[in-house]
């Protein structure tokens, strides 16, 4: 089934203002000259297919700038930021949770910068820094990505699988696979969310992540592992993210997209320049194009969400994509509790954790 989000879609249930912060005091960057060649670093979470196709729209735009990628999952580039505090190696960041965005900013890793053509992005989407410190570019919320084979196979159908208690039924038990919040930023969304879903600092939420841990095969460190196990019968249920899932649908992939009934966790894959003692003009030219008109288009042939709220069209949806998100996403919370969260985390699971490459 296809959707089209326009704008009116997305206003209700994105960032409040919550989100934000106090505004730097930084005058503003303005948009750099496109004229600027040079070589930079850049940190991304997307996706390599997805890097390949922006990629090539960028070089063709700016082949006088070479690009050199560091692709990992969120969690990693976050920590390997925040390690790289005193000697950063990363000229931006581009594609990686706005939930790291704050936790990188309040520790004054991010230089703030006003990409050319800010005004056509939500102020929902971006700091509400003036200059902003980060700018997001789209969202990204957990889905069920479940082999429709393998499940048959256990005696039940999709249908029986509909929302985060039916991931509990006793059928599944070593069938799920699930990404580990410390490296994933998919596996954390789906944590952080579950956790408001039942009342934040409840317990109720870490009950139930350990009733679904018996049923947890192992957890693996990236967000799209779990649907692509998932489509290759590794695992019957993978819970990763809406793209990942239709993605391997479209491949042919016997698989099911299903979003949770109760509602998704999400965040908001952002942008931003890193501080440095030399700031690059080419890392300027870099986030200008990352939220450009043609970016932008290139951002909606995959997502539902985009940050111009223009949206895009998304097969495999079966309700409006942003009815999906659950509706009280604070990412403030997020920010503060990060640590505590991944912490208790390591404690009650990590055992299941599939090594790391």
């Amino acid at each position: 089934m296809k959707k089209t989000l326009g704008l009116c879609m997305v206003l209700s249930f994105l960032l409040s203002a919550a989100l934000a912060g106090c505004n730097a005091n930084a005058p503003a960057q303005g948009s750099a000259d496109p004229s600027q060649g040079g070589e930079i670093t850049v940190y991304t979470a997307l996706e390599d297919e997805l890097v390949t196709e922006y990629l090539a729209d960028f070089n063709a735009k700016y082949p006088d700038i070479s690009v050199n990628v560091i692709r990992e999952s969120t969690g990693t580039i976050t920590a390997k930021l925040l390690a790289e505090k005193e000697n950063p190696v990363a000229d931006a960041v581009w594609g990686t949770a706005a939930s790291s965005m704050m936790v990188l900013d309040s520790q004054g890793l991010l230089e703030p910068y006003a990409p050319a053509g800010i005004d056509a992005i939500l102020p929902q989407f971006k700091s509400d820094k003036q200059p902003p410190t980060w700018v997001g570019i789209d969202a990204w919320e957990t889905a069920f990505v479940i082999n429709t084979v393998e499940l048959d196979k256990l005696g039940l159908k999709a249908a029986d699988i509909q929302g985060y208690d039916d991931l509990l039924r006793p059928e599944l038990k070593g069938h799920i696979e699930m990404s580990n919040p410390n490296s994933s930023g998919t596996g954390l969304l789906t944590v952080t969310g579950l956790l408001q879903l039942n009342g934040k600092d409840s317990g109720k939420g870490w009950d139930y992540l350990s009733k679904l841990d018996q049923n947890v095969a192992q957890y693996v460190h990236s967000g799209s592992k779990p649907a692509k196990d998932a489509a290759a019968g590794e695992c019957v249920v993978g819970v990763s993210f809406g793209y990942a899932g239709v993605s391997q649908k479209a491949k042919g992939a016997p698989v099911e997209v299903v979003f949770p009934k109760e509602g998704s966790g999400w965040d908001l894959e952002a942008n931003a320049l890193i501080k440095k003692d030399d700031v690059s003009a080419a890392a300027k030219t870099f986030l200008d194009w990352a939220i450009s008109e043609s970016a932008m288009n290139l951002y909606q042939a995959n997502y539902p969400i985009i940050a111009n709220g223009q949206g895009g069209t998304y097969e495999g949806f079966a309700v409006n994509p942003v009815e999906q998100l659950i509706a009280d996403n604070d990412f403030a919370w997020v920010a503060e509790h990060r640590s505590e969260i991944l912490n208790t985390w390591m404690e009650k699971f990590d055992a299941k954790s599939a090594p790391q490459d």
